[in-house]
């Protein structure tokens, strides 16, 4: 298995000498997220769309700007390094394109033509920025000649990521496992899938591994809808620590299910290839449409709802409720680098009280024995462990069921002290380079009393 960073690299190289249009989107899709602070998903399939790239050119967009999130402050503080004085405020794209054209030069291993000049006519193209066309220029060929030096030496954690953030997971976790984790955090993230039936067949099939949990993990950079077995629904896209969540349930075979907030509907897939009855409910009807062309394809089947679960009621109570909650994402980072611009400390408390109201209607919907189970992709405390310390404090009629599978699928470093499932990005730290990393989760199983 190749590693990643080199294929990355290669790619880029290869892509470098094409024209403007992936270099623009890249560009436009950065200052989305940094200047406008939207979500990088949402304006890069738009940005996309209206400019139909082919497969190749929406890739290398893609990784120009997924690099400059990850590496955003040490490329900001080389660039600083060949700047006189500070660039002036309110120059439409002009930081973003240097970032961009920084990220190619410094991390990519673009050719230096490709790079400065294309970067040089993106300015120039710029309302605000055009006149500094010669300065990007200049700025860029001291850069290309001896800025990697410089870039080595920096602190891409500390520049890169809010202090808020490194503070509360040293608090949480110690200083040392913060920095393991906000370096995993930073690095581009492998190909994780769930298979219907024979992980071993398919990550032979495909170049990859088996982890011991039972999801493929592959190095593929490409179209994943051209990989083996897409078309014919053997396999879904869904990190590892995501799938763990349903594993925790044992057999679902015949169970009532309801799947809450189950947009993009991984686990619902799980549920479904496990033999659930599944009513899956999201608040948005473009992602539950998305969820449902997902599950024809695999050849499985759920009833849906539009409806939030704040107030989503139902006549018949569910042998197992789902709340795959709404949260700050902390755990993601690694396949969502913009969650470090778009988030906010701020952000913990009213998230949690969300949370609270959910894991309230929730239990309401579980029958007399079943199984709420609860989990998000936050490494905040307060959207985890306190968050289900506080309910079974409030509802004495649910207790926690402590995680039942054997160690060689959730080891005891990824579980509680309570018995609960906590994964952390640093963890498969001894795989190679390429396919290290988890994404971070949290999951609760709690049981209702018979009466």
């Amino acid at each position: 298995m190749h590693d990643a960073r080199t294929r990355l690299k290669s790619s880029a190289s290869r892509a470098g000498s094409d024209g403007l249009p992936a270099r623009d989107v890249a560009v436009s899709a950065l200052f989305s997220v940094l200047i406008e602070k939207r979500p990088f998903d949402d304006v890069f399939a738009k940005a996309t769309a209206t400019r139909a790239l082919a497969a190749r050119d929406r890739a290398f967009a893609r990784l120009i700007a997924t690099t400059v999130l990850r590496n955003r402050g040490s490329l900001q503080a080389v660039l600083k390094t060949y700047l006189e004085k500070p660039l002036p405020e309110h120059l439409g794209r002009l930081e973003q394109i240097l970032l961009a054209a920084a990220a190619q030069l410094l991390l990519l291993q673009t050719p230096p033509h490709a790079a400065i000049s294309l970067a040089v006519d993106q300015c120039r193209a710029d309302r605000n920025g055009r006149r500094f066309g010669n300065l990007v220029n200049a700025v860029l060929r001291r850069l290309s000649e001896s800025g990697s030096g410089r870039l080595a030496s920096l602190d891409n954690i500390m520049l890169t990521f809010p202090d808020w953030l490194l503070d509360r997971w040293s608090r949480t976790y110690g200083v040392a496992e913060a920095r393991q984790i906000a370096r995993a955090s930073l690095s581009e993230p492998p190909l994780d899938i769930t298979v219907k039936s024979d992980a071993e067949e398919w990550a032979s099939r495909l170049n990859g591994i088996t982890l011991p949990t039972g999801s493929v993990r592959c190095s593929h950079v490409g179209r994943i809808e051209d990989l083996e077995g897409y078309a014919d629904g053997a396999w879904w896209v869904q990190d590892a620590a995501a799938a763990l969540p349903v594993k925790l349930l044992g057999d679902v075979t015949g169970l009532s299910v309801l799947d809450l907030c189950a947009a993009p509907g991984g686990k619902t897939a799980q549920l479904a290839a496990g033999g659930a009855r599944i009513l899956a409910v999201d608040k948005s009807a473009g992602r539950l449409a998305r969820l449902q062309e997902n599950l024809r394809r695999l050849g499985l089947s759920a009833d849906v709802s539009v409806a939030d679960a704040q107030s989503f009621t139902s006549e018949t109570m569910f042998d197992v409720v789902l709340l795959d909650a709404p949260c700050t994402a902390t755990g993601t980072i690694r396949r969502h680098p913009d969650i470090l611009y778009l988030k906010r400390s701020e952000d913990i408390a009213a998230l949690a009280a969300l949370q609270a109201k959910l894991l309230r209607q929730a239990a309401r919907l579980v029958r007399p024995g079943g199984t709420l189970l609860y989990c998000t992709c936050s490494l905040e405390p307060e959207e985890g462990e306190h968050q289900i310390a506080a309910f079974l404090t409030e509802r004495s009629d649910f207790r926690r069921q402590p995680i039942q599978l054997d160690e060689t699928v959730i080891p005891l470093l990824w579980r509680t002290a309570d018995g609960d499932l906590r994964t952390l990005p640093s963890y498969f730290s001894e795989l190679p380079e390429g396919i290290r990393g988890l994404d971070g989760f949290y999951a609760a199983t709690l049981v209702k009393s018979d009466c």
